[in-house]
């Protein structure tokens, strides 16, 4: 049986689909980034590339099946351990597609149900499922209330164990992954606190008798953020180069993101850890968005040259020689002296710090 779609941003409707590929775009400029569809009444490829696309783009809202005790959340909630973006994008649409990264969602062609009814941002959610999230615990699920509560951890990515925890009314983000990888980015975080560049702070905090690494939330229903992968998919369609388009828009965060990344030996800068920060009201960048995720930093630590740089691809280049292209363009930017007392136990990646630090000084 046929069923349409709807695709919400907030309470505009954006465009419908239908299960046969059929749709109709009513806002070409708050289509989501990442969704590539063309309206036509009978061309077969037109109707069987919407559906892929669609599908695709569903299933993106759904976390990685790689992230830590993913078998344990799908469990709970009923759901298969699938692999097809079908079946994923099921998943999704069985919570509407919701996300905590931007305000679109998906609601069936005709129901009378507004964005203020099944947003995150402002619905009551009440954490049931951190245990799960966090700690691999099991739980069976029965209520359809806690299964919209475990949408947001469905739809954040990473391959660590994390969750999003409501608190007053704000969320923050508790990430785990082993008493080192919370350390980890801590310090890395107290390190990037001392350059000029906007970036989510990371403090230590626990859960259940464990460290973890706590951090606030960057989006709400003013501001979405749109990874540099989801941008990929939306230049190619435009035609657009997306590196000069980001270097003309933020240049400076771009240039900083290399030069930190380098700094602390962050090898984790793929391009889902990245990306754009759209205002709501025009879907359009203004940005990129703060600098996030150091827990995996100090990696690739023990040369001067770092990993291969993962902003630039396919160009071929080191953390090394991107973080000195970057110091050449904008500068260092240190505003306050980072402490060997920090990286009390760990002389020698103190050690590899100051050489990489007096390196880009040196090539200012």
């Amino acid at each position: 049986m046929k069923t349409t779609y709807e695709i919400m941003h907030g309470d505009r409707k954006v465009a419908w689909i239908d299960t046969q590929g059929h749709c109709k775009i009513y806002f070409k400029s708050f289509m989501p980034f990442n969704l590539y569809l063309e309206e036509t009444d009978n061309d077969i490829d037109t109707l069987v590339n919407n559906i892929t696309n669609f599908q695709y783009w569903c299933a993106s809202r759904i976390l990685t099946l790689d992230r830590q005790y993913v078998k344990v959340i799908l469990n709970s909630i009923g759901a298969s351990q699938s692999f097809t973006d079908k079946e994923r994008a099921n998943i999704a649409l069985s919570y509407r597609c919701l996300s905590l990264t931007d305000i679109y969602w998906v609601r069936n062609k005709g129901e009378k149900i507004s964005f203020a009814d099944v947003n995150l941002y402002e619905n009551h959610l009440n954490n049931a499922f951190v245990d799960v999230s966090l700690r691999g615990k099991h739980l069976s699920i029965h209520n359809s209330h806690l299964e919209k509560e475990f949408t947001k951890d469905l739809s954040t990515n990473g391959c660590y164990p994390k969750a999003w925890i409501r608190n007053v009314d704000h969320f923050q983000l508790y990430k785990d992954g082993g008493r080192q990888i919370v350390e980890n980015e801590i310090l890395a975080s107290k390190i990037c606190q001392c350059f000029d560049c906007n970036q989510i702070i990371y403090s230590l905090g626990e859960y259940d008798g464990e460290v973890v690494s706590v951090s606030n939330i960057m989006t709400s229903k003013e501001y979405s953020i749109v990874s540099r992968e989801a941008f990929e998919i939306y230049a190619a369609n435009k035609e657009t180069d997306p590196l000069k388009y980001i270097l003309k828009l933020d240049a400076y965060s771009y240039y900083m993101m290399n030069i930190l990344d380098y700094l602390i030996g962050n090898t984790d800068r793929h391009w889902g850890n990245w990306g754009l920060l759209v205002d709501n009201k025009t879907n359009k960048p203004i940005s990129l968005h703060p600098l996030m995720d150091f827990n995996q930093s100090f990696n690739a630590y023990d040369t001067l040259e770092g990993a291969n740089c993962q902003t630039v691809m396919p160009s071929s280049m080191t953390q090394k020689e991107a973080a000195i292209e970057a110091v050449k363009k904008i500068g260092l930017n240190q505003m306050a002296k980072i402490e060997k007392s920090w990286f009390s136990g760990r002389e020698l990646d103190y050690t590899m710090f100051i050489n990489r630090l007096e390196l880009l000084n040196n090539n200012c």
